[in-house]
């Protein structure tokens, strides 16, 4: 990588910034190849993906930020934290979701189940985010949970995304609207 971003004029003028679509596009073909495809397309794709770390820990490395050993050293010193049942001595967690959760609310210092949701998730995925935490941090808000198959889960949202084109709505848009609305409602029950 050091010697593309020194020889190579296209990956010389190459910033986090616009590389951004690119990381977004390889981590959506490595959600491809484990849905559709075969080994050779996953091992290919996660390549492309590892190409994206190194391509940022190199710029930050020029850039004098940080380097790519900062980087797997950071993701090792969190595994070993958030398992203490693996490295340490705790027993294993009834839950263990939860227990990540928790681990790391209290290491970022969260105070809200919203806190750290990307903001440039999807909208259907950010919702599901949403949901999730709001459960498993019990935030005493109304959510459906009556039993639903996976079948008809994408055939009503196909259906409605459908009738909202039919109807002139942006159905990603009126997703984000409905979803800002449940953050306020979370935000205000966690008061």
């Amino acid at each position: 990588m050091a010697q593309l971003r020194a020889d190579c004029p296209w990956d010389a003028e190459q910033t986090h910034e616009s590389l951004l679509n690119h990381l977004i596009e390889e981590a959506c073909e490595v959600v491809d190849a484990v849905e559709a495809g075969t080994d050779d397309d996953l091992r290919e794709e996660l390549g492309d993906v590892l190409l994206q770390v190194y391509f940022h820990a190199q710029i930050a490395t020029e850039e004098g930020r940080f380097t790519l050993d900062d980087v797997a050293a950071t993701v090792s010193d969190k595994l070993v934290r958030r398992h203490p049942h693996v490295f340490g001595d705790e027993q294993v967690p009834a839950d263990m979701w939860a227990n990540w959760e928790q681990r790391k609310a209290a290491e970022k210092g969260r105070r809200s189940a919203l806190d750290g949701i990307a903001e440039s998730m999807s909208a259907i995925a950010r919702a599901h985010k949403v949901v999730s935490r709001s459960r498993s941090h019990g935030v005493p808000v109304e959510l459906p949970s009556e039993p639903i198959d996976e079948e008809t889960v994408g055939e009503q949202i196909l259906a409605l995304v459908a009738r909202a084109q039919a109807s002139g709505i942006d159905a990603d848009a009126a997703t984000r609207k409905a979803l800002r609305r449940l953050e306020s409602t979370v935000q205000a029950a966690e008061r």
